[in-house]
């Protein structure tokens, strides 16, 4: 009697040649999942067990680092908080000096002013009189070197309104210093004038050739920026002036002693 396969529906009988099985599906050597005895191993895995553990620690020391990183950073950036409120300092710690961001996330506040700083000179001449420079406008100074410059430098683009912002913020409306920072504030705005003043070769145009410094007067002038033309805002554009007192400048400032 015939037998009957029911999946195929065909009948084999005795005489009936049977068919070969197909051959297994061959399975390409890249495609296997578990690693083969006897084929090298790459990447970490040709690690030993103690180098991988050190690599696993400083993969997530790393992880671990970037995100404390952004998420201070986010807390800087971000406006008042509970969060920052509590921990204000520590993010603050985190931040400053090299990570600062000088703009608040949701909230941008473009500039409205344009503010320049300038400065003027004491020097003695020869004949032991001292002569009072005109200003010098540094950051009149410092917008035409950046002008058309594809790659202007830090220099040339924060120094000097970086210095004035430090002052500002470090000192009350009389110009005395609010805290222990206001000190450092006007030493270092200070040693930026004499710098300046040196490449200016301040001295020598006011007294014909040798002379000394011996003092330093800052001002700012501020104006505001000029609405648009369809704008029917309007705002004066005569400019203010912020005047300092004299400081006195040292022999070792003057020759370049002071860091």
């Amino acid at each position: 009697m015939d037998a009957y396969d029911e999946g195929s529906g065909a009948r084999h009988g005795p005489d009936t040649p049977s068919r070969p099985a197909p051959p297994p599906e061959q399975v390409p050597a890249d495609s296997a999942g578990p690693h083969q005895p006897g084929e090298p191993r790459t990447g970490i895995a040709a690690l030993s067990l103690r180098h991988q553990i050190v690599v696993a620690l400083t993969l997530a020391v790393v992880a671990i680092g970037v995100c404390v990183h952004l998420g201070m950073t986010f807390l800087h950036v971000a406006p008042a908080n509970t969060v920052t409120k509590a921990h204000g300092e520590a993010v603050d710690d985190w931040i400053y000096p090299e990570f600062e961001q000088n703009w608040k996330l949701f909230a941008p506040n473009p500039l409205q002013q344009n503010i320049s700083i300038q400065v003027r000179a004491g020097v003695r001449g020869p004949d032991g009189m001292t002569l009072t420079t005109g200003w010098y406008d540094l950051s009149a100074e410092d917008g035409q070197a950046i002008d058309g410059n594809l790659l202007p430098s830090h220099t040339q683009q924060n120094e000097l309104r970086r210095a004035w912002d430090f002052f500002v913020a470090t000192h009350d409306s009389e110009n005395r210093p609010v805290g222990l920072r206001g000190s450092l504030s006007e030493s270092y705005l200070r040693r930026i004038m004499v710098l300046r003043l040196d490449r200016e070769h301040a001295v020598r145009a006011a007294t014909g050739g040798a002379g000394v410094l011996e003092r330093v007067q800052v001002r700012s002038r501020t104006s505001n920026v000029p609405p648009p033309g369809w704008s029917r805002e309007k705002v004066t554009t005569t400019p203010s002036y912020r005047e300092l007192p004299w400081w006195k400048v040292s022999q070792d400032e003057v020759a370049g002693g002071v860091r």
